[in-house]
């Protein structure tokens, strides 16, 4: 991957959260009890992992989001600053806590469970609040942890301000035609395909956003449509287990890569070296790389 001399100027919209994670032997089922190996707190949300991925990689990354006035948000934000995320724009919610989400990890996946809290009041005002930063941005970026109404919010101010916007469709839910046409790029999961695009052949649907769909599949592949073919790439990390927040580190690479002006398919493999690396430590940040990392 070539490297130009730019830092890219990069704006997250998401959420920030803590993760709780049980690692057990086996996911419970309903009316089923297990007992858990471990409990252990990691700093997450899809919109600060993003964040501190971008801002390792090399770029000068704001963050829009809203964390609780508890100690949770006091966490949130301190790490951030260590990672030199500028925090101007989140805000201290008196409403709400931080969000949460309950990781139940096992040799089977995970399974999560998410509590959006302060992630859910992240509005449109809180959007032209931060216009500013908006206005600044080579690229934005967005996932679906926040309201809808707000994403879409953000993708017309995108369009009106003329500026770049990448959404990683997580959690699933139903993109407009509206976000789907104007997005520079869209990375989901390939369970989440008839979710986020409605009903149809998997392959039909990347078809049909050829460069602009990137699908996720098992621990760390991706695939997409490049107009002519359909292009598949693999990166396995050691520990199938390691997987929470790579479609985060993904996003971030293919993001950085993409600034630097790189061909799609160099974009798609550093993503996936991204996410490789990332995969190499339990919680979606403490194993984010950086820059210096892929480079000799």
């Amino acid at each position: 991957m070539k490297l130009s001399n730019i830092k890219p100027q990069i704006v997250v919209v998401g959420s920030s959260s803590i993760d709780l994670v049980l690692k057990t032997s086996k996911i419970p089922t309903a009316n089923n009890t297990v007992l858990a190996d471990s409990l252990k707190s990691f700093l997450g949300g899809k919109g600060a992992n993003q964040a501190i991925a971008t801002s390792r990689l090399g770029a000068h990354t704001s963050l829009i989001s809203r964390v609780g006035m508890d100690p949770y948000g006091q966490q949130v934000l301190r790490n951030l600053d260590d990672e030199d995320v500028n925090v101007a724009y989140v805000v201290e919610d008196d409403d709400e806590d931080t969000g949460t989400a309950y990781v139940n990890a096992s040799d089977e996946g995970n399974a999560i469970t998410v509590v959006p809290a302060a992630n859910y009041n992240l509005s449109p005002k809180d959007i032209n609040e931060a216009e500013k930063y908006l206005l600044t941005a080579d690229l934005i970026l967005t996932q679906l942890e926040i309201p809808l109404k707000t994403v879409e919010y953000l993708f017309k101010k995108a369009k009106s301000l003329g500026k770049k916007i990448g959404i990683y469709a997580a959690p699933a839910n139903r993109l407009s035609d509206e976000i789907i046409e104007y997005a520079s790029f869209i990375v989901a999961k390939s369970t989440d395909l008839e979710v986020i695009f409605g009903e149809g052949n998997h392959e039909e649907i990347m078809k049909h956003l050829p460069n602009k769909l990137f699908v996720r599949d098992g621990a760390n592949s991706t695939s997409y449509f490049d107009g002519s073919e359909m292009k598949y790439f693999r990166n396995d990390p050691k520990s199938q287990s390691h997987n929470m927040g790579l479609g985060d580190a993904f996003t971030s690479g293919f993001s950085i890569a993409l600034l630097h002006g790189n061909s799609i398919e160099d974009c798609v493999q550093f993503g996936n070296e991204v996410a490789l690396k990332a995969a190499d430590y339990r919680g979606s940040q403490k194993g984010l790389p950086y820059l210096k990392d892929f480079q000799n």
